[in-house]
């Protein structure tokens, strides 16, 4: 039985040369039946996919020959701010729509940081927790044999015991865009093996409410509370690279003001040159509930998280 927390990560230190893998040869009968794939995006890229008027969706649709659905606005995963979009079809059809929808991110990315973004970015599936022993394998030898064919990070998340009745777990793959895609392709071929796997199609968005909610409390430790206790005004200050606060804020601030409204937590960014002390860190204040200040903590994370891992919590 494999561990709750199971971890194989490459290493992404030294840039690696290396010809494209040979196209796996799946059955024809796993390649033609339908199956699905669902991971993780911020609200903000939710409206990127779906486009003016439904545009973008309805195109992708249309190159791909897969469905495309969004869980509502609002509607996160459970412990995220995070939407979920579910993409069903044929394995050919939803790798197209994947790599059409990742191919978009990574553009509106690198047209807000620039040169200095990091072309290794994260994409988080979301698995049935009954399925992920199929990925693993024994003493985790499937899963290490995918990260080395597709030379991407990845890694499985425990369950979140704070959610009761929550039977999905995440897994995170690290890497450019054909290291993940191709990682994608893996995971998705055999998770169709598993009969159990389409079980959880016909209800993709649906969660339970949380027991209690972990946040910051004043002094930044981590702590558990009820929701009668989130009306309090708290503050917590994180420390963000200064080369990636760019990506906080976003153009013209957008990104920032987003964060506000959907978490309805204020946001202070320290002026240029004010970093936390002995670092070049950026001070980032956010103030609020405790559910806000985790809710936008979180959604600062995933912002930076494209670029770098250095983001510190300030005790």
């Amino acid at each position: 039985m494999e561990s709750t927390e199971s971890s194989y990560v490459s290493s992404p230190e030294a840039p690696r040369k290396r010809s494209p893998p040979p196209p796996k040869s799946p059955t024809s009968d796993s390649m033609e039946k339908p199956t699905y794939i669902r991971f993780l995006v911020s609200n903000a890229a939710a409206g990127s996919v779906i486009g003016k008027g439904g545009s973008t969706i309805t195109d992708f649709q249309s190159q791909s020959g897969a469905r495309i659905q969004l869980s509502r606005n609002q509607e996160f995963f459970p412990g995220t701010t995070d939407r979920i979009i579910m993409i069903s079809g044929t394995i050919n059809d939803i790798l197209k729509a994947v790599e059409l929808i990742l191919a978009k991110f990574l553009s509106e990315i690198h047209a807000e940081g620039g040169d200095d973004v990091d072309p290794r970015s994260k994409v988080r599936l979301i698995v049935p927790n009954s399925s992920c022993g199929g990925i693993i394998g024994k003493g985790g030898s499937t899963i290490k044999s995918f990260i080395e064919d597709s030379q991407a990070g990845i890694k499985i998340s425990p369950l979140d015991n704070n959610y009761y009745g929550l039977n999905d777990r995440l897994v995170t793959l690290t890497g450019n865009l054909d290291e993940q895609m191709r990682a994608i392709d893996l995971i998705i071929s055999k998770l169709a093996e598993d009969p159990h796997y389409s079980q959880s199609m016909n209800t993709p968005f649906s969660y339970p409410a949380p027991q209690n909610t972990m946040s910051y409390g004043p002094n930044g430790a981590g702590g558990k509370f009820q929701s009668n206790k989130e009306d309090r005004s708290n503050s917590v200050t994180i420390g963000v690279a200064d080369d990636h606060i760019g990506l906080v804020v976003g153009r013209g601030g957008r990104n920032v003001m987003e964060i506000s409204q959907v978490t309805g937590a204020r946001i202070k960014i320290s002026d240029r040159g004010d970093f936390v002390t002995g670092t070049t860190n950026r001070k980032v204040t956010i103030t609020g509930s405790h559910r806000a200040i985790s809710a936008a903590e979180s959604m600062i994370m995933q912002k930076v998280a494209y670029a770098s891992e250095r983001v510190i919590q300030i005790d």
